[in-house]
């Protein structure tokens, strides 16, 4: 599972990624499929087109399939609770890797703080392991995570 998610983003020249904002970027990884339903159905769409710059530790597919059965359907249908959730995945500002290593916690949009830890090259975001980092965009970074975060 670990291998399929690593390969999430299809590999393009840094430049072309540069071109495309975050929620481009995430459409055309095709392995967000989830998290752009949810980020449509939350209204926050403009937002993470907007200027930003923002990071983004985007769940995969797989990471929203882990959450139990009825999950991802009853919070489509709360828009409010899945903004909340959706926003504690975003850190105002293009924080990299390797500046995110360096953290012990970051202030997300949902007013709630992510805790982060690094150990033998591996960095997590509470307990969600970052699979593949630095995606650059127009208006930011993604973070590719395998767990959807909570607040």
């Amino acid at each position: 599972m670990l291998v399929a998610c690593v390969a999430l983003v299809r590999p393009t020249v840094a430049a072309e990624e540069a071109k495309m904002d975050i929620v481009d970027t995430a459409v055309s990884a095709g392995d967000f499929k989830t998290l752009v339903a949810a980020v449509q159905a939350a209204g926050l769409v403009d937002a993470l087109k907007g200027d930003g710059p923002f990071t983004v530790f985007a769940p995969t597919d797989a990471a929203f399939a882990k959450l139990p059965k009825g999950t991802v359907e009853s919070l489509l249908k709360d828009k409010e609770k899945l903004a909340k959730i959706l926003k504690y995945h975003v850190v105002a500002g293009k924080v990299m890797a390797a500046d995110a290593a360096k953290l012990k916690s970051a202030d997300t949009l949902a007013d709630a703080p992510i805790k982060i830890t690094a150990q033998d090259g591996t960095v997590m975001i509470n307990k969600a392991k970052v699979v593949k980092a630095d995606i650059v965009t127009s208006n930011g970074v993604i973070h590719v995570i395998d767990t959807v975060l909570i607040p």
